[in-house]
């Protein structure tokens, strides 16, 4: 259980992340684009990615509209990926739904998360995990266009 100092900064984070979204905006130009939507609750993003020559992300950019989580999920998740590669997203991407499925906990993921562990509490809300992945299917979507 986490002490109540942890889950109201945590509560922050995702608060700061949906009121000041990072890289809002799509890339004109963009090497992928990928679009993603839970029928289910209504909540949508899209996702622009620039990738360079050695697969290597240089900007990513989104826009959505949808909860705190999915929103504060994307603006995370596109803070994470910048200057990584798509391999390196890939494994990211893994590691977040070992995160949400409570099969590894944010202390056990093997490499520093950053602010993504304030999500961890999500996993504890079946009906909300679907809102925090729905960023990351969208950026499976994406990678997948260049297999």
């Amino acid at each position: 259980m986490q002490m109540p100092e942890l889950d109201d900064l945590y509560a922050d984070i995702i608060l700061d992340h949906y009121k000041n979204p990072r890289n809002l905006g799509l890339i004109p130009d963009a090497t992928l684009n990928a679009e993603g939507f839970n029928p289910f609750c209504g909540d949508q993003v899209k996702l622009s990615i620039s990738v360079d020559s050695d697969d290597i992300i240089s900007k990513v950019g989104f826009e959505g509209e949808g909860c705190s989580i999915s929103q504060a999920s994307a603006s995370i998740m596109t803070n994470l990926l910048i200057g990584n590669t798509l391999d390196h997203a890939s494994l990211l991407n893994q590691q977040f739904r070992n995160l949400m499925s409570g099969s590894t906990t944010s202390t056990t993921v093997g490499f520093d998360i950053g602010e993504l562990a304030a999500l961890e509490g999500v996993k504890e809300f079946p009906v909300r995990i679907k809102c925090a992945l729905l960023a990351w299917a969208t950026l499976v979507d994406a990678i997948n266009q260049r297999s």
